[in-house]
């Protein structure tokens, strides 16, 4: 790292952004709106500026990455945990606004995050996407309110609220094909994949709004992504068993609903399963495993841009 170049941490929150500059150690804070973000922007373009790192932060980071973006400045999002592992590992242990910013600064110096996907279409397709998964999980409480509500008024108001709610998500279906139909990047992806059988709206959806990296990844990467890439447990002479962490949450969860589809409907992945099952893996296991599988297929898929084919 030579001294001209500068890298940027941003600790994000509703009202403000704090900035911090390294290696210089330049302090500064703007407001988190559109004044601020163009004051960031100017500052930032009077410096030779390497890479801007910044924590998700409940969606509060999204106007100033848009405004980063747009302004031509690198801008990536952060992982937060990595990001505060990182500051411990640099005995880092108090924290606040102004240390998170620098410690955001030095991570993104030492280790650069992959370039964010960017696009309008991209960014209200995820919006869409989140709202209906939060709308699901409304459904389900409802749904078990209404099932064990003793009182009558109780288990009246639950099953209102499951009708407004089921309503409220076939909106948001239809304006989330229509988001997918009317980009031709995300439309040709979710040909693709809708090619696979087992592989469903929800799951290519999902796949669109919060993997846009897919089709650019290495086989590892997507499952690393996932959070079903296999990490070794070893130490000396200890042989440990090798697990799976990490990945993205949200996505991992319609993933393994997905998964159990497949394993039953698609017969690359029917026999697949079968033969772990037969072998011995535990059930969970080998649904891992076919997730694992069917992450990578899609991703060779859209690198190649190929359906899906199987005589």
């Amino acid at each position: 790292m030579t001294q001209d170049k500068h890298f940027v941490g941003i600790d994000v929150s509703k009202a403000r952004l704090d900035v911090a500059i390294w290696p210089t150690g330049e302090l500064f804070q703007v407001l988190n709106e559109r004044d601020g973000w163009r004051e960031l922007a100017r500052r930032l373009r009077r410096l030779d500026v390497e890479l801007v790192g910044l924590e998700a932060s409940g969606g509060y980071e999204r106007g100033v990455l848009r405004a980063l973006t747009e302004a031509g400045l690198p801008a990536r999002l952060v992982n937060p945990f990595r990001a505060r592992q990182f500051a411990k590992a640099c005995g880092t242990l108090a924290k606040n606004d102004r240390l998170d910013a620098i410690a955001i600064a030095r991570f993104v110096a030492a280790v650069p995050p992959r370039p964010t996907i960017r696009s309008r279409a991209l960014e209200d397709l995820a919006e869409l996407v989140t709202t209906r998964r939060q709308l699901i999980d409304e459904l389900t409480r409802a749904a078990n309110q209404a099932e064990h509500a003793r009182q009558a008024v109780v288990s009246r108001l639950a099953r209102r609220r499951i009708r407004q709610l089921k309503a409220e998500i076939l909106l948001l279906d239809k304006a989330i094909a229509k988001t997918i139909d009317d980009d031709p990047e995300m439309s040709r992806k979710s040909a693709l994949m809708r090619s696979v059988p087992g592989v469903g709206p929800v799951f290519t959806q999902s796949l669109l709004a919060l993997m846009p990296e897919l089709g650019s990844l290495t086989s590892r990467q997507a499952a690393a992504l996932l959070g079903v890439a296999p990490f070794d447990f070893e130490s000396g002479t200890f042989k440990g068993q090798r697990r799976i962490f990490g990945g993205r949450r949200a996505l991992r969860d319609v993933a393994f609903m997905a998964a159990m589809i497949a394993s039953r409907c698609n017969p690359v992945f029917k026999a697949f399963s079968q033969k772990l099952r037969d072998a011995g893996k535990r059930p969970k296991v080998a649904i891992v495993a076919v997730m694992r599988k069917l992450i990578v297929t899609l991703n060779a898929m859209i690198r190649n841009d190929q359906q899906w084919h199987h005589a």
